[in-house]
């Protein structure tokens, strides 16, 4: 029963979605970092409920952090962040009726019925609020060395976005323009027409999917491990904690099973000394360590398992068969607040494989740890 992830600069989630408090603890960062509150605020707004396609339950995630951080800089030690719930409504949930595509029946064999089922408890998206207050310290780090990470909605309601650009400065323009938008889309028109189909599945008491795509600029090459610890490994690891992730590819992913080897392949060439690669196929991977080019991967979401419908389910103490309508506040479409969360843990992952690479400094002095080895 853990809930523990990385090796060297590790998170450590607890709380439950109606409890007191959800929160995180991260361990082993580097000593000196700047904590700025204004950027954690600006990343836990873009993941809080904002529109008619986000869940009406508003909590303003008065976060605290409790130890770890001293005139404004980490000290190194265990940093724990709290953030307390005000605005749980625990009488919408039943105990005994497993809401379909949910953790409910899973969590009630695993914890033998001790679990809090309130809003899914330690199961509920509630949680990633955590994970994202923890990237507000880590991500600001990453961009003071020059890695960028940022995500957009590539496809919801069966309406795709355009793709990332091929051109790393404009790739880097993208990402900052995605990191302060509200619904992270490259083309606003398309955006417009997502809402209209989620608000469209709101209104059938349904809800949307869709995929979302990642990109990580600034990395360098040699990060990641051969086989078990690959950067695929770790991504995908972190990726599918988040409970509405279902599915990831890492460059053209799925592509491949139809492409042949003469297309996929990325050449390599050299371009003002540096070696990159003519296409990104691969996604800046390989081997399962980074090659130095932009690190993209596609994470497919699906759609909220809540819905005001009735559903067939089984009541898992009565042992009888039930329907189901599920209330309470839930969004109609994950896609948009889960941006956020991926950037966020992310985030974690590369700031965990850079310190395993290089030592805790490298996320102080990054280029000039990283560039001495070569």
């Amino acid at each position: 029963m853990r809930n523990t992830l990385g090796s060297n600069v590790t998170i450590t989630l607890f709380g439950e979605s109606h409890g007191a408090a959800i929160g995180c603890v991260i361990d082993g960062l580097t000593p000196g970092l700047e904590v700025d509150d204004g950027k954690i605020q600006k990343l836990l707004s873009r993941r809080r409920p904002a529109s008619l396609i986000d869940t009406p339950r508003r909590e303003p995630d008065n976060y605290r952090i409790l130890s770890g951080v001293f005139n404004g800089k980490t000290t190194g030690t265990p940093l724990c962040i709290m953030i307390p719930n005000e605005q749980t409504r625990s009488g919408d949930y039943l105990f005994g009726p497993a809401r379909p595509s949910h953790a409910d029946y899973a969590a009630h064999v695993k914890y033998n019925g001790f679990e809090d089922y309130r809003g899914g408890g330690h199961f509920s998206g509630r949680i990633t609020a955590s994970i994202v207050a923890a990237g507000g310290i880590v991500m600001p780090a990453l961009n003071n060395i020059g890695i960028f990470i940022g995500t957009h909605i590539a496809e919801c309601a069966g309406t795709k976005d355009g793709d990332f650009s091929s051109d790393e400065a404009e790739l880097a323009d993208e990402i900052k323009s995605l990191n302060d938008k509200n619904f992270p889309v490259l083309c606003n028109e398309t955006g417009e027409r997502m809402i209209a189909a989620i608000e469209a599945a709101a209104k059938e008491s349904d809800s949307v999917g869709g995929v979302v795509r990642t990109a990580i600029t600034g990395l360098p090459a040699g990060v990641g491990e051969p086989w078990f610890d690959s950067l695929e490994s770790l991504l995908s690891h972190a990726l599918f904690s988040i409970g509405a992730v279902k599915g990831i590819e890492f460059g053209k992913g799925f592509e491949a099973a139809n492409a042949r080897g003469s297309e996929f392949n990325d050449p390599f060439e050299l371009k003002k000394g540096k070696v990159v690669t003519g296409t990104n196929n691969n996604g800046g991977i390989n081997g399962g360590i980074s090659n130095g080019m932009p690190v993209t991967f596609g994470v497919a979401v699906k759609p909220t398992p809540s819905i005001a419908r009735p559903q067939k389910t089984v009541n898992f103490l009565t042992g009888k068969e039930e329907e189901l309508v599920i209330h309470g506040r839930h969004d109609p479409a994950i896609v948009r607040r889960i941006c956020p969360v991926i950037d966020s843990i992310t985030a974690l992952v590369i700031a965990d494989a850079l310190v395993t690479a290089y030592g805790p400094q490298v996320l102080l002095k990054g280029k000039d740890i990283w560039n001495s080895d070569l």
